[in-house]
């Protein structure tokens, strides 16, 4: 009897050993099938993505203005020009006859300038007529006033004697002058007085420099010899690079025949059309990462320096314009070439992500599904921003080093459960 009872023992020990391996193998076998990550904390980077065409910070095609034949080229593709350097020029004897005489009309306006503003003559010949003037008006009112009222006077005469010629004092007595000698004097203050305010006029139009007016009709055409003479040639409108040449010597060209290229390297440009949805996001200064099909294994740095204030209907969608500038361009990057933009719009800091292939919705709600002690656990969550295949986790009941599965079950493929009880909780 005892040894019966020792042997059904040592079956039900056998037995227990065999379930538990069986149920461990069974974990092994569940949990084997999910790929796994930990829940880990770090930075999330939105960016709001686009393509667009690299251009030169300042670009013009520059055309003949006149009809001629080219004299000389002073330039060469890949030339660095400063702003208002000739370029090309048309022979003299070419050109039309306006053109030509126009060096004599900037020859002359630019004496007349000249005189105008270092000149001293003309305030010295307004002080001297309004001294003269003053001198003038100060004895007509002398005399009008002299014609109101009779008035006595000595004067000296001499009178002959046997002795010679005797000085006398002799009194003399104006009488009151007429009506008429009255008008004319009236009439010859009023012409001095006119004169002498024309005068202070003219004095204090120069008395602190040049006419102005005069100055500016003078400068005017200076400008207008210069402009015409300029039709002869072509000069850079800004600093630049020379990018295109398409002219020669001995060439015959007409106004509107296309001469030269020229852009500004000092900056590169990107403009990228964005969506409605993502314009509100964007704003100046935000850091931007840039890559090209043509440059490979390299990524560029940018900014954000212009943000379209209108948008474009492009086939029923609303697009406004943003345009980047790169900071680390070198000479792999040309005006032209198609680059792919990433513009940072929000960076969070130490927070909890979570794989966005990792999320499923269940029941409208988002869920996780965690590996505990071998077999998945739903959890609903809440998610935040999200971005490179990762979403920030508001919620707090996933902690720090959870294993999150990456190909959890479609809904209600564990209802059952696994062997040895119900699935973990929510």
């Amino acid at each position: 009897m005892k040894k019966r009872l020792i042997i059904i023992a040592v079956v039900l020990i056998i037995a227990a050993g065999a379930f538990f391996v069986i149920q461990n193998n069974a974990k092994k076998d569940i949990g084997s099938a999910f790929q796994t990550e930990d829940a880990e904390r770090g930075s999330l980077t939105a960016t709001v993505g686009a393509t667009g065409t690299v251009r030169s910070n300042q670009s013009a095609l520059l055309n003949w203005q006149a009809s001629g034949t080219v004299e000389s080229i002073a330039v060469s593709v890949g030339d660095i020009v400063d702003q208002n350097q000739v370029l090309a020029s048309l022979e003299n004897t070419s050109l039309s006859q306006n053109i030509i005489l126009a060096e004599a009309d900037l020859v002359s306006a630019e004496k007349t300038l000249d005189d105008l503003l270092k000149s001293g003559t003309a305030a010295a010949q307004a002080r001297i007529t309004l001294r003269d003037a003053e001198e003038d008006l100060e004895s007509a009112q002398n005399y009008r006033e002299y014609l109101n009222d009779p008035y006595e006077y000595d004067t000296i005469i001499y009178k002959d004697t046997r002795w010679g010629r005797i000085p006398q004092i002799k009194t003399v007595k104006m009488e009151e002058a007429d009506d008429g000698t009255k008008e004319v004097a009236i009439q010859d203050l009023a012409l001095a007085q006119a004169k002498y305010d024309d005068a202070a006029r003219a004095w204090e139009a120069v008395a602190e420099g040049p006419n102005k007016a005069d100055v500016a009709a003078a400068q005017a055409r200076v400008d207008a010899a210069s402009a015409t003479l300029n039709l002869a040639r072509i000069a850079a409108p800004f600093e630049g690079t020379i990018t295109q040449i398409e002219i020669m010597p001995g060439d015959q060209v007409s106004a509107g025949t296309s001469a030269f290229r020229l852009d500004d390297f000092s900056k590169l440009l990107v403009d990228v059309e964005l969506s409605e949805i993502d314009i509100n996001s964007v704003e100046l200064g935000q850091m931007v990462s840039l890559s090209f099909d043509a440059i490979l294994e390299k990524e560029y740095v940018g900014k954000v320096i212009e943000v379209g204030r209108i948008g474009e209907n492009v086939q029923g969608v609303i697009n406004f314009t943003v345009t980047v500038e790169l900071s680390d361009a070198d000479e792999l990057v040309r005006p032209g070439m198609t680059a792919a933009v990433n513009i940072v719009v929000k960076e969070i800091e130490d927070v909890l992500l979570v794989p966005n292939k990792a999320v499923r919705l269940v029941d409208g709600d988002r869920v996780v599904y965690l590996l505990t002690d071998g077999f998945p656990e739903m959890v609903v969550v809440r998610l935040g921003a999200s971005a490179d295949g990762m979403s920030v986790l508001v919620s707090d009941n996933i902690e720090e080093g959870a294993l999150i599965i990456l190909n959890p079950p479609s809904e209600g493929a564990f209802s059952d459960g696994p062997p040895g009880g119900p699935p973990g909780g929510h």
